[in-house]
């Protein structure tokens, strides 16, 4: 068909029609033969149109993405930048829309994307991306976001993004200062997503002081929607792998404190700041970035807040609890909290073995599991005498201070009680069973390793791996003490019952100490 003929409307529409809900797949040749038939020029200009059709827009759109996401088809779009430029403008959301998807499969499908990205950054696409990033609706803005990030990935993209040299009116900070709350979101949105591509443009988004706008964002406190989205997108830029380094150079952690500390702030931004300060220190690099100073004071803040909590605050304690737990994970974590914060680590410890709530002893179980090592390899499970000696204290005062008198009681307790709290009792079992003292405890309730044992007890994979996990910690342990050396605990190993199980089930070594041993 001749781009310059009057296009036959009813003619496109029925093709456009059955190409977009054809099932499967497009290929490069189902798309040629398309193009070949209505040339691109041809669709784009049905969508300048102004037809009395409303399916007609919606129809050649989801013609055009299925052809322009093939490599034939995006490999055609770098002639018809004009067009792109007139759908990043146009009054249509979903014509907006394609357009940013359309600069995606032009970069993501070729090869010399340098080149592709150069061609686009020359046109000005990244200021028109940036009003759709700001203005459009939510399928536009997450199209034109994902588009800037592929741009990003290339120098030539990450300069005019980030770097100061460019005009000052499109510079990220300047444009945050004059939008509303939601686009100040979206551009929060953005940077968390440009600081995830590599330790490169982390360092450059940190030195640009773009991560002063998540300070900017939460201090303003009169907006809990736009504050706690601003908390929300600041808890996975925690989670990068650059996030520990860079974060913790700022004042957010100090923020952070302050919110949890503050009676005045909703119940939910609290909790929030919580998880977010125990995801930042839940990595060993945090103890080697900051004083150990800061992370007391957010300790002391969150262990004020566990002493505020009533009933009706069991969604605060929980959060609350899963962040000491994040903190703990960490080998330098779980020394900090048993040393220089007993006070939080025994609101842990007497919280996981109190029945009274069961979704704060729950967490305070999973927290506890982390201090004591669930989440660390093996060669650091075991802290240093000062910590170990005040985890054995703790227990060991829960447990007089209950009715089960011992720790092995508290265990047994855990586990005969439904499947979620039992998950979370082979998890901190596995993980404390490499210190000999609670080995013993295990080894001299032949209930508690019957239990253990048992492969029928679990009806979920989750639960039957724990339990196996469980198993194979207790012998393990067992494997690894001197037994002639330790007659009491040889003794005691003995004493566990001879089981066998199924896939996950466990069975004793034929050796002199009944060893428990794994399938």
């Amino acid at each position: 068909m001749d781009s310059a003929s009057t296009p036959d409307l009813a003619s496109i529409f029925q093709a456009a029609s059955e190409f977009a809900s054809y099932p499967g797949v497009v290929n490069d040749a189902a798309a040629k033969e398309f193009v070949d038939r209505y040339p691109l020029p041809v669709l784009f200009g049905v969508l300048q149109m102004e037809v009395d059709e409303p399916r007609l827009e919606e129809t050649i759109v989801a013609c055009l993405e299925r052809i322009l996401r093939t490599r034939y088809g995006s490999s055609l779009l770098l002639q018809y930048v004009v067009f792109i430029h007139a759908g990043l403008q146009a009054n249509s959301e979903t014509i907006r829309c394609l357009a940013c998807k359309s600069i995606s499969f032009i970069i993501e499908n070729m090869e010399d994307k340098a080149s592709a990205v150069r061609i686009l950054v020359e046109s000005n696409a990244y200021a028109l991306l940036i009003n759709c990033l700001l203005d459009g609706n939510e399928q536009t803005s997450a199209a034109s976001l994902n588009a800037i990030k592929n741009i990003a990935k290339s120098p030539e993209g990450i300069d005019v993004i980030l770097l100061s040299s460019r005009d000052e009116s499109m510079q990220l900070k300047n444009i945050a200062s004059n939008c509303s709350s939601m686009a100040r979101i979206r551009i929060l949105a953005l940077i968390k997503e440009l600081f995830s591509l590599s330790d490169d443009i982390a360092s450059v988004i940190y030195a640009s002081n773009l991560l002063e706008l998540f300070e900017v964002e939460i201090n303003g406190r009169n907006d809990v929607l736009s504050i706690l989205s601003a908390l929300e997108i600041l808890y996975e830029l925690a989670q990068s792998p650059h996030g520990t380094k860079f974060l913790l150079k700022t004042s957010l952690l100090q923020l952070l404190t302050d919110m949890i500390s503050n009676d005045t702030v909703a119940s939910i931004l609290r909790s929030r700041a919580m998880l977010i300060g125990g995801r930042l220190l839940s990595s060993t690099d945090a103890y080697r970035t900051i004083d150990q100073s800061r992370i007391k004071v957010l300790l002391f803040a969150i262990n004020g807040r566990l002493n505020k909590f009533e009933s009706q605050n069991m969604d605060e304690v929980e959060n609350a609890l899963e962040a000491v737990g994040r903190i703990g994970s960490s080998a330098d974590g779980a020394i900090l909290l048993l040393t220089s914060s007993p006070l939080v680590a025994k609101h842990v410890v007497d919280s996981a073995f109190n029945r009274q709530d069961r979704g704060k002893q729950l967490a305070a179980l999973h927290a506890l599991g982390s201090i004591a090592g669930g989440d660390r390899s093996d060669k650091s499970v075991l802290l240093n005498d000062g910590a170990e000696e005040c985890l054995k204290r703790l227990i060991y005062q829960a447990a007089t201070e209950s009715s089960k008198l011992t720790p092995s009681g508290l265990f047994l307790s855990m586990l005969q009680q439904e499947p979620e709290m039992r998950l979370a009792a082979y998890r901190l079992i596995s993980a404390l069973v490499a210190r000999s003292w609670c080995l013993m405890e295990i080894c001299s309730r032949p209930d508690i390793t019957s239990i253990v044992m048992d492969a029928d007890i679990e009806d979920t994979k989750i639960g039957m791996e724990a339990r196996h996990q469980c198993c194979a910690a207790i012998y393990d342990a067992v494997s690894a003490l001197n037994m002639a050396a330790d007659a009491k605990v040889a003794e005691l190993a003995e004493k566990c019952p001879n089981v066998s199980g199924g896939e996950f089930g466990c069975v004793m070594s034929p050796g002199a100490y009944g060893i428990i041993s794994p399938n």
